[in-house]
């Protein structure tokens, strides 16, 4: 069987839900997710599908802060009321503090992400503070919850950004293969950081920094394992992508009166694609700052080896199956036995290549991995 072929090949040094970082809300449905995947019987085009499922389940796991924030902006545009007593601004406050307690107390975020996430509030909100006072956007002019025209609600979109990264490196279990100096990285991300400043008085030099990004991180490429596979993609790439994402984001929120930009005032049309240039920036912030708290990785084993394994949770998950087929087959099926352990044998990596460590760029962390 197809599925069982690429789904029972054998696994060896691939980390655990556990030892990957998951909180324990998140080892049970993990655990929950994998005894069911185990259960398919599908050919290749199926399990290429089942494997887009899981890809686009486990971002929007990863989003889940920001998701949650964007659903309370358009709520509250659809449903809060005018003349409520507390000011529309103040409430997308209460709700953002909320979704934080309530994804720390449900053990949905770790303490150690939510250190970063008050990290990217920090950042965001003195970004808020400068745009507002030059003209670049504007917030309506209400409530208490309030650093001059900036609502607090503001500097959690921007750690919406911060807990996505931070919980997509664990969900993903990513890996980078020649990741740069990691101080390369902050001089171009603190020289990003000025420049959303700086252009309103000299000259913005954001495509200048747009090349120096792919200058620095163009060779850098991303390994993350969907289901049973790991999948590669260029560190750039990412970044366009998650830009995108944020964008039409932003354009949901506008949309939705959230705050609003010069050329909005007279009627709402969508963000200007320019602002992908400027979020592409930003995320060269954002994953600096989450790198600096947890250092990217190499992978740990050689790709055409890693890229045949699978979670250890989803072979315990079909532990109790494959003892009864191999009973069956001792008893009377010796030729399928015979042939599934000759293709298991083929599918084993040597001991030597599996001790072999992956070519790692001088940026990323060599120490190893808990195991």
């Amino acid at each position: 069987m197809l599925l069982r072929r690429r789904l029972l090949a054998p696994l060896h040094g691939v980390a655990s839900a556990a030892e990957r970082g998951f909180t324990s809300v998140e080892q049970r449905i993990d655990a929950a997710a994998l005894h069911r995947l185990a259960r398919l019987r599908t050919d290749g085009h199926r399990a290429a599908f089942v494997e887009l499922v899981v890809f686009g389940l486990k971002q929007a796991w990863a989003c889940l802060f920001g998701a949650l924030m964007l659903a309370a902006i358009l709520a509250s545009r659809l449903w809060y009321p005018d003349d409520a007593p507390l000011a529309r601004n103040d409430a997308l406050t209460l709700v953002a503090i909320a979704i934080q307690v309530l994804m720390l107390v449900t053990r949905l975020e770790t303490v150690r992400e939510l250190r970063v996430v008050l990290t990217f509030h920090v950042v965001g909100t003195v970004m808020e503070l400068f745009k507002t006072d030059v003209g670049s956007w504007a917030y309506a002019a209400d409530g208490v919850l309030r650093i001059g025209a900036v609502p607090l609600f503001s500097g959690f979109m921007y750690a919406a950004v911060g807990s996505y990264l931070v919980r997509v490196m664990r969900i993903f279990d990513l890996r980078f293969d020649r990741y740069p100096r990691r101080w390369v990285t902050a001089v171009l991300a603190a020289a990003i950081y000025a420049n959303f400043f700086t252009h309103h008085w000299v000259a913005d030099a954001r495509w200048v920094l747009v090349a120096a990004v792919l200058v620095v991180f163009g060779r850098s490429v991303m390994h993350f394992r969907v289901l049973h596979r790991v999948r590669r993609m260029p560190v750039v790439v990412a970044f366009v992508l998650v830009a995108t994402f944020i964008w039409l984001a932003e354009n949901l929120a506008t949309r939705a009166g959230a705050w609003l930009y010069p050329a909005q005032a007279d009627g709402w049309h969508p963000v200007s694609v320019q602002k992908l240039a400027a979020w592409f920036l930003l995320m060269i912030i954002s994953v600096v700052l989450v790198t600096w708290v947890h250092p990217p990785r190499a992978p740990d084993a050689p790709w055409h080896a890693a890229a045949s394994r699978v979670p250890r949770a989803l072979l315990e998950a079909r532990g109790t199956r494959d003892a009864a087929v191999s009973a069956v087959a001792s008893s009377g099926g010796g030729d399928d036995h015979g042939d599934h352990g000759a293709e298991q044998h083929e599918q084993d990596p040597p001991d030597d290549e599996r001790r072999r460590p992956a070519p790692a760029g001088p940026g990323v962390d060599r120490r190893p991995s808990r195991r």
